[in-house]
């Protein structure tokens, strides 16, 4: 099935080259903006990690990460990652980071049951970061703080690029509206959760962080899935932007604050897997062996094709796509990469 949507009368703002060196402008404008704004160092992350261990981003439980064997090594069944939301966690103690400072890098993914539409591939790359906390930081305050840090790092690049590109005519807000889930589905309850997203910003919110996302609401229903075993469902949300081209809410950014032993024991049974307090992983952290965190993943492409202007993903990434869209595209005039 095919869900591109071509806005009226739109036009890719870059072609070939200066396209390229638009690209390259965000992903190395904003990842030293990151990193300053968050006190963050570079590593380097692994493509794959062993299924055994725990440590793979199960996202909603039903998606299926790409698996394969090692002959070198039969122990192991290598999984491609589908984030390192706790790979990042476990990074930090064997690094030796301490509270206050962090990491990040790129995470590159293969989603591959991913439905495909403007802003989803089933290649996903983003940078990945997770900093070390202390108890006293596990609030909501902190939580704010850091999302306004972040999207401060956002507007510097996107202003830098449109010096750089005086063609490309995109501007952010820098004010956060916070709101919660339970928020958002009382002020529209009969609206589905994307269409609550999008209704709210279109009422001048135009850069918000949805918190608390994986909590059932009142409706029976979850705004969208959480892992039960990464962030604290309490302390978590979504970075939103509107996205003029496309005129609908646009997510940057999934984030929070980690679970610790109580907020993961207490999720995990919420979640009907209590069998995973078996996994290394989560052997670790319910005994206090990892430190407090903090983390999320930002996306590259999507935060290319938010400052560029573009209305499809395909056009600053480089992904397969389905004969309809690869039509649909080319009658329009889109180069997908």
């Amino acid at each position: 099935m095919n869900n591109c949507y071509i806005p009226q009368g739109y036009r890719t703002p870059l072609y070939g080259y200066d396209m390229q060196r638009a690209i390259e402008f965000v992903k190395s404008s904003f990842q030293e903006n990151l990193k300053f704004a968050l006190n963050l160092r570079r590593v380097s992350a692994p493509l794959f990690v062993d299924r055994h261990s725990g440590l793979n981003d199960n996202l909603n439980g039903v998606e299926r990460p790409v698996g394969f064997d090692i002959p070198a090594v039969p122990a192991a069944t290598g999984e491609v990652v589908h984030s390192l939301a706790k790979w990042k966690r476990l990074a930090l103690k064997r690094y030796g980071f301490y509270p206050g400072n962090g990491l990040y890098t790129d995470m590159n993914a293969i989603r591959r049951d991913e439905s495909l539409d403007n802003i989803h591939s089933v290649y996903v790359d983003q940078w990945d970061w997770e900093k070390v906390i202390t108890p006293e930081d596990r609030n909501e305050d902190y939580l704010k703080y850091t999302v306004r840090s972040i999207v401060g790092a956002v507007c510097d690049t996107c202003d830098a690029l449109r010096r750089a590109f005086p063609q490309l005519n995109v501007k952010l807000k820098r004010e956060v509206s916070f709101i919660t889930t339970q928020e958002l589905e009382d002020l529209y309850p009969h609206l589905t959760p994307n269409e609550r997203e999008s209704a709210y910003m279109q009422d001048g919110h135009r850069t918000v962080f949805l918190m608390q996302i994986g909590k059932t609401l009142k409706s029976g229903q979850k705004h969208d899935g959480r892992a039960p075993d990464y962030d604290d469902w309490d302390l978590n949300g979504d970075i939103l932007m509107w996205n003029e081209v496309l005129g609908r809410a646009f997510e940057i950014s999934s984030m929070g604050i980690r679970v610790d032993e109580e907020s993961l024991a207490r999720q995990l049974e919420l979640a009907g897997c209590p069998e995973r307090r078996e996994l290394p992983f989560h052997k670790m952290l319910l005994s206090g062996e990892l430190p407090l965190t903090m983390g999320g993943g930002i996306g590259q492409s999507r935060l290319c094709m938010l400052m560029l202007g573009c209305c499809h993903i395909g056009e600053v990434q480089v992904s397969l796509w389905d004969q309809e869209t690869q039509a649909v595209c080319a009658g329009a005039g889109i180069r997908l990469l």
